[in-house]
């Protein structure tokens, strides 16, 4: 696999202008971080951490101030590549009212293809294939304002889909949802992924979401400061907390049951691992 979003040494500054006045608030200090495609990876860090400043590079919404960022190829600070690299690289953002534009579900999804003059016979069969993707094909007639948080999101990662991306950042697309929402977005994502081929960057305060990624990246203060498989980083608990970020409850209980002198591994991650090693030891203790 060919590295499909590469930053490297990348720096980011958000400007604000107040009269006379003009500051620079750096967020980014030098961030490098290579994500191959197919690859299915979880971006997390506390509020102000930069990973949605990061995302936003790799969509070129936010142009690098220096360094260097790639997406699919493409140099992202050359204007001619923006339209492009936004094309092959969708995002998806927390709030899915923020999202959609039409009164119809299929309309919607059409919007971004319409503005891209895809032919209308093209139209109809990204939009009905799309939907069918996210398994909201039977509510394309209906109003969006009349469906679930869940459903609304689906519907949100219909319309990036029917642009045919290789890539989609998704910027907290659980964070508005109850459970049973949350859910049915992590089943999408991950058949998008698993089945499509589509490479996945999903940000989460979520940690039994991430746990299901093949690679979690930790950002704090604008940096990068761990990355590895889901079991090697929820493994560090106590370094995870001293940044602010929990860990899946599964981990909790094996890094507390650890602490009595429990003998488990504290790389487990899944409640299956956990009760697979519970009854072995209980099995022995007999």
């Amino acid at each position: 696999m060919d590295n499909f979003l590469s930053a490297k040494d990348l720096k980011f500054s958000y400007i604000n202008d107040t009269g006379d006045e003009r500051t620079e608030t750096e967020v980014l200090h030098g961030v490098s971080l290579d994500i191959k495609k197919g690859e299915f990876v979880a971006l997390l860090g506390h509020n102000g951490s930069g990973k949605s400043t990061l995302a936003k590079c790799f969509n070129a919404i936010n142009i690098a101030q220096e360094g260097t960022v790639f997406s699919c190829g493409m140099d992202a600070s050359k204007e001619e590549n923006l339209l492009p690299i936004r094309q092959k690289v969708g995002m998806v953002f927390q709030n899915p009212d923020n999202q959609i534009v039409a009164t119809i579900v299929e309309e919607d999804v059409a919007f971004a293809l319409e503005n891209m003059g895809v032919e209308p016979k093209e139209i109809r069969r990204r939009v009905d294939e799309a939907l069918k993707t996210v398994d909201m094909y039977e509510y394309r007639e209906h109003a969006p304002h009349k469906l679930s948080g869940g459903q609304k999101q689906r519907v949100a990662i219909a319309g990036v889909i029917a642009m045919q991306p290789e890539c989609i950042l998704l910027d907290e697309p659980t964070a508005m949802l109850d459970p049973k929402g949350r859910a049915e977005v992590m089943k999408t994502i991950k058949m998008l992924n698993k089945e499509m081929g589509v490479t996945i960057v999903l940000i989460t305060h979520y940690m039994e979401e991430a746990a299901q990624a093949d690679r979690v990246v930790v950002a704090d203060e604008g940096r990068i400061i761990m990355d590895g498989a889901p079991k090697q980083i929820f493994s560090q608990v106590e370094k995870l907390r001293s940044i602010g970020l929990d860990v899946p409850q599964v981990t909790e209980l094996v890094y507390l049951l650890r602490k009595e002198g429990i003998d488990l591994d504290p790389e487990t991650i899944t409640e299956d691992e956990c009760v697979e090693q519970l009854l072995n030891i209980f099995k022995k203790s007999i």
